[in-house]
C-alpha cells in the first residue's frame, strides 16, 4: 500500500510539473499595419531590415513576422510584435523612440520624404485555443494568409467555440497550417465582436483548394449549420470575413 501511494503521489507530482511546465501565455501582441508613402515601400523595408528590428529587440520588443501582401496596391508592411505587457509596450516604445540609433536611422532614411503615411496599431491577446505563438520557418516555402472576423452582435463566444471544437481542426486535416489566433484587448474598438488570425498555406493556389475542400466536408456543414441555428443566423456580420495573402519579407523571423 505504501509503495501504490508514494507511486501515486509521484505520478500526480509529475502531472502538476507537466502543467506548471506550460503556462498560459501571457504577452500582449501588437498587430501593426504600415501605409507606406508611394514608392517608399522598399525604403521603409530597409529601415527595418538594417535598423529597426535590432533596435526593438534592444529596448525589449520581439519580433514575430513581417510580411507584405501578395496583391499589395496599398503598399502596406503588415508585423507583429510581442511584449510583456501594455505598460512594457509604452516604455519599450518610449526608449525607442529616445535612442540615438533610431533617430539617425529615421532622419538618413526620409531625407527625401517620408517613408510612411499612416500607422494602424491593435493590442491583441491570445485566444485560449490558439496553437503556441512563436517565430518559425516552414519545412518549404509557404505564403500566409491574415484573416479578420467580425461576428454579428453577441456572437464572438459563439465564434470562438466553433474554431475551438471544429474549426482549427478541419483546416489541419486539408492541408492549413494554424500559427496564431488573437483576440483584441478590452479597450480595443470591436474588441467584443473580433477574431483575428494567421494560418500558412504551400501557395495561394493550394489555400483556394485547401478552403474549396474544407467547405465541401460533411463535418464543416454541420458544425456550421449546428451553430447558425443555435445563435439564430450567421456568426459573421456581412462583409465581416477579410483575407489577405501575404509573403514574408527577406528579414522576418517567421518564414
Amino acid at each position: 500500500m505504501n509503495t501504490f501511494l508514494t507511486l501515486s503521489a509521484m505520478l500526480l507530482a509529475g502531472t502538476a510539473l507537466v502543467i506548471a511546465a506550460e503556462p498560459k501565455d501571457a504577452r500582449v501582441y501588437e498587430l501593426r499595419i504600415y501605409h507606406a508613402a508611394p514608392g517608399k515601400l522598399d525604403d521603409l523595408n530597409k529601415r527595418f531590415r538594417d535598423h529597426t528590428t535590432k533596435l526593438f529587440e534592444k529596448h525589449g520588443i520581439e519580433n514575430l513576422g513581417y510580411w507584405t501582401p501578395i496583391d499589395n496596391t496599398n503598399n502596406l508592411l503588415i508585423y507583429v510584435l510581442a511584449h510583456a505587457s501594455r505598460d512594457a509596450a509604452k516604455k519599450s516604445f518610449s526608449a525607442f523612440g529616445a535612442d540615438p540609433e533610431w533617430k539617425a536611422a529615421a532622419k538618413a532614411s526620409e531625407a527625401n520624404g517620408k517613408l510612411v503615411n499612416k500607422i494602424e496599431s491593435y493590442f491583441m491577446v491570445p485566444t485560449d485555443y490558439s496553437p503556441a505563438i512563436k517565430a518559425s520557418k516552414g519545412s518549404g516555402p509557404r505564403v500566409f494568409e491574415m484573416r479578420d472576423y467580425t461576428t454579428t452582435e453577441g456572437n464572438l463566444a459563439a465564434l470562438d467555440s466553433r474554431f475551438r471544437d471544429h474549426t482549427l481542426g478541419l483546416f489541419q486535416k486539408h492541408g492549413m497550417e494554424n500559427l496564431a489566433y488573437w483576440h483584441l484587448m478590452p479597450d480595443q474598438k470591436g474588441a467584443d465582436s473580433r477574431l483575428i488570425y494567421i494560418i500558412a498555406h504551400r501557395t495561394p493556389e493550394a489555400g483556394a483548394a485547401s478552403f474549396g475542400a474544407f467547405r465541401q466536408d460533411p463535418d464543416w456543414k454541420k458544425a456550421l449549420a449546428d451553430s447558425e441555428k443555435k445563435a439564430g443566423g450567421s456568426l459573421t456580420a456581412p462583409g465581416g470575413v477579410k483575407s489577405t495573402y501575404m509573403k514574408a519579407t527577406d528579414y522576418s523571423r517567421t518564414q
